[in-house]
């Protein structure tokens, strides 16, 4: 880590926990939203549309955010993301109404976005190595799975027992805490700019075969995610579950996820990235063909375990493999790129899902996702010239 002075491991540590803290906020109101939706007679359609917003902003912040994080470093774009994360769930506070939550979903959707880029942006260009880089987005990419616990699991038990607005409030009140973390960080020395860079525009990057094929298995796996978020909800609402054993059941997916990042750092010196992405791809086809045809909640959640599992080793894997292949200047663009792209079909998906769902039921969603996933394994394989190892 090239931080000096205050030492590397708790420079990291403050940078996880204020992500923790951020993404927290929006997995909790992504959770309360689409509950408080269905208990106002909306349908699964609605939902959909609903989860969709949450990745709407991000789309067109995305690529900005990533040459605003480049030119400026960690902390300005950070300070504004929890400005408008703050903002949008005290708005669902106050007025906790179908469209005010639509607003909140964009608002705290794209903070979370915009501090996710500066964050990954600043660690990756920390690491000195390959090896360091699986190391590095292990430990950060532990923020997101510990907050997609804390946000559902706590965001449940307050509704349960005080109502929505008491879990709007703990949400408004959770992305302050990522500045108190954040603020103190050192900033990287900027990165000069490359001569003829400012009139490249980031499609540019996908030139790269392999930078094609990383954002192809990205998108296969982030859509995994997804469908888990929006089709738990709606089974476990259809089969009479209270908010938080459905928040127990995602909460459980977060917890494996991070249980898995967890290890990764003491074994990043002994996987490769292809290898790693290629089992979680083949695994998660696997579970996903008999999530649907678990009845209980300890079988969802068995399934969500395993599943989180899975899914938990990749991010790490991905990222590092992104910043092997793309130059220093362009980093952020290039984790904007990535997330736009995400972001883009996060947008389309649960949309999809929602009609799909209406049409021919969740189960066949689970289905779908899962032959897509499986088949898509090939592509992940064919990533392994890029281990710079």
């Amino acid at each position: 880590m090239h931080e000096p002075a205050a030492a590397p491991r708790f420079a990291l540590a403050r940078l996880i926990a204020g992500h923790i803290c951020l993404h927290a906020c929006m997995a909790g109101m992504r959770m309360a939203a689409p509950l408080l939706a269905l208990r106002e007679g909306y349908s699964a359609l609605a939902v959909g549309f609903l989860l969709a917003l949450f990745a709407l902003t991000q789309v067109f912040l995305a690529l900005p955010a990533g040459r605003y994080a480049d030119r400026h470093g960690l902390k300005r774009p950070v300070g504004w993301a929890v400005l408008a994360a703050t903002s949008g769930a005290a708005l669902a506070l106050a007025f906790p109404v179908f469209p005010v939550l639509c607003l909140s979903a964009l608002l705290t959707g794209g903070a979370t976005g915009v501090a996710s880029i500066s964050l990954q942006r600043h660690v990756g260009r920390a690491a000195r190595n390959a090896t360091e880089l699986k190391k590095v987005f292990s430990w950060l990419s532990i923020g997101p799975a510990v907050s997609n616990f804390i946000g559902p699991l706590s965001a449940g038990l307050l509704i349960d027992h005080s109502g929505f607005r008491a879990a709007f409030a703990l949400m408004a009140v959770l992305p302050l805490a990522t500045w108190f973390w954040v603020r103190a960080t050192q900033e990287l020395a900027p990165v000069l700019s490359v001569p003829g860079a400012g009139s490249r525009k980031a499609w540019d990057l996908l030139q790269d075969p392999l930078m094609r094929r990383l954002m192809l298995v990205n998108w296969l796996l982030s859509s995994c995610w997804d469908v888990h978020t929006f089709v738990v909800p709606v089974l476990g609402h259809e089969r009479g579950f209270s908010a938080s054993v459905i928040g127990t059941i995602l909460g459980s997916f977060a917890l494996a996820a991070t249980l898995v990042r967890l290890l990764l750092p003491s074994v990043a010196a002994h996987v490769r990235e292809w290898a790693v992405v290629t089992f979680a791809m083949l695994m998660t086809a696997l579970l996903f063909s008999i999530y649907p045809l678990m009845h209980t909640a300890l079988a969802m959640g068995t399934c969500s375990v395993m599943l989180g599992l899975a899914l938990g080793s990749v991010q790490p894997m991905i990222m590092s493999t992104l910043h092997q292949i793309t130059p220093e200047a362009r980093h952020g663009e290039a984790l904007g790129l990535r997330l736009m792209a995400l972001n883009a079909s996060s947008v389309m998906m649960p949309l999809l899902f929602g009609t799909a769902g209406a049409v021919v039921g969740v189960s066949v969603v689970f289905w779908a996702v899962g032959l897509a996933v499986g088949s898509g394994a090939r592509q992940a394989w064919l990533l392994r010239p890029v281990a710079l190892h």
